[in-house]
């Protein structure tokens, strides 16, 4: 297309459409919009939260209503600082669309079950909502373990020959997907195919995926997974999680249902107080974690599994299950390139979790709009993760202390239970390695997690 069909905008850190050529500010204004507003058209609004969420540019078809007829438009986000571009091409009018009656929706459905092994759901957050017992039971959790965990908590997502994500694009898109090829965590592990279908709530509004899954036969990208969580945890963590998991879970979706207002306005502190509550819950439900692991870990017979892993690829996962939680804060996470690699041995579910609380707890104390390095490196025999921030930093008396049980340099600082960097260090020594840290005050963190060196 030429330049000349190109509208652009801006949109600022709060969603508002602070800048506009006439086509999209008529188009904003149709939609319900006011001058320097909430952008108003929803598939552009949608796709400019992913773009800054994640720090990347994002280049999607998407629909908007003008009059009695839809927009064919594709839309690039580009985030910038403080701010989204847009860039709009297309313009294309054909006739509106009428929406698919329940009966096709439910049609869509069966579709569903007939070809999967199990189903799940989620929000629109991907968290999920429903997972079929046999779900849970081939990934060594209990249904309930389950419920207000993302979906990557269940899978891992496995890119295709063009490195897409299927699942991740039909969500920016809020459209059907089939064909995500994922890997079951824990329990039995093995490959499946996943297919979704949006859900839509009473307002009209996306509220999530039902989704199917599909086991396929085993190939050479399966990888080795953990035994039964199970079979780690004990009885103790078993009463844990049937005392408390399932209840804490309902409280936040209850609460979280309540601020979003799904079934009407209410008042601002009303809704200020169910996000308190769910914050709250997330937290509880954090604690209850680390209290299995901690009893996990502390059990003379723990042993994490031994494979050969990529220390670079998991710093990246991590990197991409922290980027929502990162872009809340404006943070950028700067992670080892594609091509890079870092072999070692050791427990990939168990390394994913290290970095995963490192990256968490640097997320947490980094100021706005700061930046997180992620660096690999070999240091003689060992496959080094250097995790660097731009926080207020720790003071030499208090670095061996923030590796002790139920211990944090500032109790009165939001999030943390005191227990994630003596499990990580304790984890990281059970695989033959170690969680380090180097710092001082007002120069940061720096944390090292490494783990024997993989010789290729």
């Amino acid at each position: 297309m030429s330049a000349e069909q190109i509208v652009r905008g801006r949109i600022d850190s709060d969603g508002r459409l602070v800048e506009a050529e006439p086509r999209l500010m008529a188009l904003h204004r149709a939609a319900g919009g006011e001058e320097q507003g909430q952008l108003a058209v929803p598939q552009i609004a949608s796709l400019a939260r992913l773009a800054r969420r994640l720090g990347i540019v994002i280049s999607r078809g998407a629909v908007a209503a003008e009059g009695e007829a839809d927009l064919d438009l594709w839309v690039r986000a580009e985030p910038k600082e403080g701010w989204v571009d847009l860039a709009v091409t297309g313009w294309i009018a054909r006739p509106a669309r009428a929406p698919a009656p329940a009966a096709d929706a439910e049609r869509q459905a069966d579709f569903l079950r007939a070809g999967a092994d199990w189903m799940w759901e989620t929000d629109s957050a991907l968290r999920l909502t429903i997972v079929s017992p046999a779900a849970a039971a081939a990934a060594g959790r209990t249904p309930a373990q389950l419920v207000g965990q993302r979906l990557v908590t269940l899978f891992r997502l496995v890119e295709g020959e063009d490195g897409e994500l299927i699942l991740l694009s039909a969500l920016a898109e809020q459209k059907r997907f089939d064909g995500q090829l994922a890997e079951l965590r824990g329990g039995r592990g093995g490959r499946y195919r996943l297919a979704g279908i949006p859900l839509i709530d009473g307002a009209g509004r996306f509220a999530g995926f039902r989704g199917s899954a599909a086991a396929m036969p085993e190939g050479p990208f399966i990888v080795a997974v953990p035994t039964a969580v199970q079979a780690e945890s004990g009885a103790f963590g078993e009463r844990l999680d049937k005392a408390l998991r399932a209840p804490l879970a309902r409280i936040i979706a209850s609460a979280e249902t309540i601020g979003a207002q799904g079934e009407g306005p209410i008042k601002s502190d009303y809704a200020g107080y169910a996000g308190d509550i769910a914050t709250a819950g997330r937290h509880l439900l954090a604690l209850v974690d680390d209290l299995v692991d901690l009893q996990a870990i502390e059990r003379p017979d723990f042993r994490p599994e031994g494979e050969e892993i990529d220390l670079a690829d998991v710093a990246r996962r991590a990197a991409g299950l922290l980027a929502v939680r990162a872009g809340e804060r404006q943070v950028r996470i700067d992670s080892p390139a594609a091509g890079e690699s870092l072999p070692a041995a050791g427990d990939f579910r168990r390394a994913l979790q290290i970095v995963v609380n490192l990256l968490t707890n640097a997320i947490r104390y980094s100021p706005e709009g700061g930046q997180i390095w992620v660096r690999s490196d070999r240091e003689g025999d060992l496959a080094a993760l250097v995790i660097a921030d731009q926080g207020k930093g720790i003071s030499a008396d208090d670095q061996a202390r923030i590796f002790e049980k139920f211990e944090r340099v500032d109790p009165n600082a939001p999030g943390g239970t005191g227990l994630g960097l003596y499990i990580a260090r304790r984890l990281a020594r059970a695989m033959g390695g170690d969680v380090a840290v180097d710092s001082a005050p007002g120069q940061g963190a720096r944390f090292t997690f490494t783990l024997p060196l993989r010789r290729e």
